[in-house]
């Protein structure tokens, strides 16, 4: 018997990468259902297969209820990295720390959007205690500026598709076989420790500007969940986001460790 397709089940919000990612997976032959409300119907709740592309806390709020579970990069990977890899420093602190410094930082929370990821003059223009909790884990990053920018989609610990995304901090979009820094992207990506990451995940990378003008460094990783695939390959990212958001019992060992948490509440 041929077992049922997969469904991919969008968020209510339209986005150029979720309606790309439904016209891959149909022509696959895949079942693709886009959620009305944030209340799951009953009739997906025990759907075979099922995926899901959508923001962090929509995916909090509606993945438990269908078992999906979903991949995300340990929320230290970034800081962890050696500065070789970065070249700034990066810590993985509290919001509440965070809220002490007297210094210009580039502050984000590591794996959703709790508040804007942007550079804060100090930690006094933080959200208070109110908007964000004390005890929210944030990387608090040195700034830097980079030249031109890059999203990878990874699998299995290889570049599966990718794109540029901006040059000079502005919206600068291109498939990475036509960039003509093609082949130092790969090599920077082959550098990147695969083995403490998920199967399937994102990374972004860039070529710094100012006095380290031609180094490549590590932006940032994302969940391929969540991402936006800007001119990379549609079906491939959909490869990638199967990977990453599927039956939470169908991963195995290496990838459970990645799964996100569940939240308490949303």
């Amino acid at each position: 018997m041929t077992p049922p397709p997969r469904t991919l089940l969008l968020s209510p919000r339209t986005t150029a990468t979720g309606q790309a990612l439904a016209a891959a997976a149909r022509g696959r032959g895949l079942r693709v259902e886009t959620y009305a409300t944030w209340r799951t119907p009953d009739a997906w709740r025990s759907l075979p297969g099922a995926s899901l592309y959508a923001g962090p806390l929509f995916a909090d709020a509606v993945g438990r209820e269908v078992g999906i579970g979903l991949l995300e990069a340990d929320p230290g990977w970034l800081a962890a990295l050696p500065r070789a890899l970065t070249r700034r420093d990066i810590a993985l602190t509290t919001v509440a720390d965070a809220r002490a410094l007297r210094r210009p930082a580039f502050v984000k929370p590591p794996n959703d959007k709790s508040f804007p990821a942007r550079v804060y003059p100090d930690g006094s223009r933080l959200p208070g205690p109110d908007a964000v909790d004390d005890t929210t884990p944030v990387l608090v990053s040195d700034i830097v500026a980079f030249d031109v920018e890059y999203r990878l989609f990874l699998l299995d610990g290889a570049v599966h598709t990718a794109s540029r995304y901006a040059r000079r901090g502005a919206l600068d979009v291109a498939p990475l076989h036509e960039d003509p820094l093609r082949a130092e992207v790969l090599d920077f990506a082959a550098r990147l420790p695969y083995a403490e990451l998920p199967s399937a995940i994102v990374v972004d990378v860039g070529r710094l500007a100012g006095s380290d003008g031609g180094c490549w460094a590590v932006v940032e990783a994302n969940a391929a969940w969540a991402s936006g695939h800007y001119a990379a390959d549609a079906d491939r990212v959909l490869d990638v986001v199967l990977r990453a958001a599927r039956p939470v019992g169908s991963f195995g060992d290496r990838d459970a460790r990645f799964l996100r948490a569940s939240p308490h509440r949303v």
